[in-house]
């Protein structure tokens, strides 16, 4: 043990005073002593000693120190926070602010991101937040201008007067509108002051002869209206008489000339016959069918070319009609306010022309037998013709715009009317009598389409509404209302041959096809698309098989669908124009009609 404390005592001088600043630089009798020295004394002088115990390290706590002033300062910031206003630029709030604290007013500096300091969420004026109140125009009137008058005004509330309280006190708080007494006294007397110096000239004064003064003013002022009771009649010279007799001769005969265009207008339905003969060497007449008119089978052929074409309308074609069940015919409506009919079988010619409505014509329609047809025009009129002869049996209208027309298909119904207006309603007309018998109004648009389903016993109809509507034939209420957000005014609807099926052409360039069951539910796995119809009425149609969907579009094309796969079939350039109306044939299995606003009517 000496041995090794003399070895360590060595080392510790030879260390010099490197050492001893390293440690601080404490002298030889503070430099600490080794562990084997401590150990060698505690073994010499026993346990007992104090020296001998082991050093004392002070406890150590795993939990954060705490900063009491700091916390006493948060405490009293957040107190004072719970009462003052939220800062709408900070994005997070530590505490649960009452109503009033989120929509108190903002002091202090103004809003970074508003220049009136008000911010964006509390500000319901482009100047900032102004409190709704509840005042009529003719007192906010009469304020405003008592104000700008005199100075001073009611307060809102009605409790007060702000502005100049001192001209309210002389005026005895007056507006604009409650003249005082002497001011309405005083206006009486000047208003009288002129007339009673026109009847006493001598009671004027000089000032009155002075055109400067306001006397004079006063005198001679005169109302705008006041020339024309100035004017004595007096007696007409002989120029005058002879001028006013001819002046009165031509106006009498102006409106007897009116009057007979008036009639005439009326009665000017009219027809011309092109054809060769109305009747054959065997007394038939042009529009009986031939005998040989039957259809070589029932099924249905997409067409492939152009075959004949029908120009004679001036202006565009709205709509074509074949001749029901035979087809011989084709009955077409002009924009130029002519209906035309054409032979299709023979000479390809144009038949008759019908004219009787003034603007153009909208729609037409064909009774069951074809010898008598509808045309609906923009006039406003309905007119019901002889096919054969021309000549218009009646009538109708209600002073809107018919946009369609349909005879009810039943045999023992011809004589019943409707007609889809533009008023929103569907007129029911008895054509015997002439009278309506029936409206159905519950559409809130213009009625575009009339189908008859369900045996005939409903119809279905379309609207501007954007909505289908069924209907009871002669209940003049709705059993079934369809009309969803996605859907679009649908202009065309037809019926499929099996009757089964409604196709519905809708203006977002596709054709719905609907049930025409009790449901009447939109078939969702059926849609046809692929053509440009929007904003167009184009008009959609079935091959007599219903095994094809044919539309026209707005580029002119004429579209074939397949109606099991709902692919496209085929498309043909028909018109320039828009194609706007398509028929196929009800005889021949691979011929279809299309016409278009280019004015043609092409056979394909």
């Amino acid at each position: 043990m000496d041995l090794l404390r003399g070895y360590t005592e060595g080392d510790d001088d030879n260390d010099g005073p490197e050492e001893m600043s390293r440690e601080g630089g404490g002298g030889e009798g503070e430099r600490p002593e080794s562990p084997a020295a401590t150990e060698g004394e505690g073994e010499g002088e026993g346990s007992s000693s104090p020296d001998s115990s082991p050093p004392r390290l002070p406890a150590k706590s795993s939990a954060p120190r705490v900063d009491d002033t700091t916390l006493a300062l948060a405490a009293a910031e957040s107190a004072r926070a719970i009462h003052r206003p939220l800062d709408p630029a900070q994005h997070a709030v530590a505490f649960n602010p009452t109503y009033d604290q989120l929509w108190a007013p903002i002091h202090g500096p103004a809003h970074p991101f508003a220049k009136d300091g008000v911010a964006q969420g509390m500000r319901n004026h482009k100047l900032g937040f102004v409190e709704d109140a509840a005042i009529q125009p003719f007192l906010f009137d009469e304020q405003y201008n008592t104000f700008h008058k005199y100075g001073y005004a009611t307060d809102p509330s009605g409790l007060s007067y702000v502005g100049d309280l001192e001209t309210l006190t002389k005026n005895q708080a007056l507006s604009v509108y409650n003249m005082p007494q002497q001011e309405q006294k005083r206006r009486r007397l000047q208003m009288k002051a002129p007339d009673a110096e026109e009847a006493d000239p001598s009671a004027a004064g000089p000032e009155v002869e002075n055109p400067a003064s306001d006397e004079w003013l006063l005198k001679n002022r005169k109302s705008p209206w006041s020339g024309k009771n100035e004017v004595v009649q007096g007696e007409l010279t002989e120029e005058q008489k002879k001028y006013a007799e001819e002046h009165a001769e031509k106006k009498a005969e102006k409106e007897r000339g009116e009057g007979r265009a008036g009639n005439k207008a009326e009665h000017s339905d009219k027809s011309t016959f092109h054809g060769k003969e109305e009747r054959d060497y065997q007394g038939r007449s042009w529009i009986e069918p031939p005998k040989d008119a039957k259809p070589k089978n029932d099924h249905c052929y997409i067409p492939k070319r152009w075959v004949h074409t029908w120009s004679g309308h001036t202006k565009g074609v709205a709509a074509i009609r074949f001749f029901p069940k035979h087809g011989h015919l084709l009955l077409s409506a002009g924009m130029d306010s002519k209906v035309k009919i054409w032979d299709v079988f023979n000479s390809g010619k144009c038949m008759r022309t019908y004219m009787g409505h003034s603007k153009a014509v909208r729609d037409i329609s064909f009774s069951n037998d074809g010898t008598k047809f509808l045309s609906a025009g923009y006039d406003k009129n309905i007119k019901y013709w002889d096919t054969e002869t021309g000549k218009v049996i009646s009538t109708f209208s209600t002073g809107k715009v018919p946009y369609v027309v349909k005879l009810n298909p039943d045999e023992d119904k011809q004589n019943i009317l409707l007609a889809g207006m533009s008023d929103k309603k569907i007129v029911q007309w008895d054509m015997n009598s002439g009278t309506i018998t029936q409206e159905y109004d519950q559409h809130l648009g213009a009625v575009n389409t009339i189908t008859f389903v369900d045996n005939n016993r409903r119809f279905v109809t379309s609207s501007d509404d954007k909505s289908l509507r069924v209907w009871e034939f002669g209940i003049p209420v709705v059993i079934k209302y369809i009309s969803e957000p996605h859907m679009h005014s649908m202009p065309s609807i037809s019926l499929h041959p099996n009757s089964n099926w409604l196709a519905a052409q809708s203006l977002d360039n596709q054709i719905l096809i609907y049930s025409t069951k009790e449901r009447f539910q939109l078939n969702k796995k059926k849609r046809f698309a692929g053509h440009i119809a929007a904003g167009y009425a184009c008009q959609v149609n079935f091959s007599p098989d219903g095994r094809f969907v044919i539309s026209g579009d707005g580029e002119g094309k004429c579209w074939f669908w397949d109606w099991k796969s709902c692919k496209v079939f085929r498309t043909l350039k028909c018109h320039e124009g828009v194609c706007i109306g398509c028929e196929w044939h009800p005889l021949e299995q691979s011929k279809v009609a299309t016409c278009g606003w280019d004015g043609m009517i092409k056979y394909w």
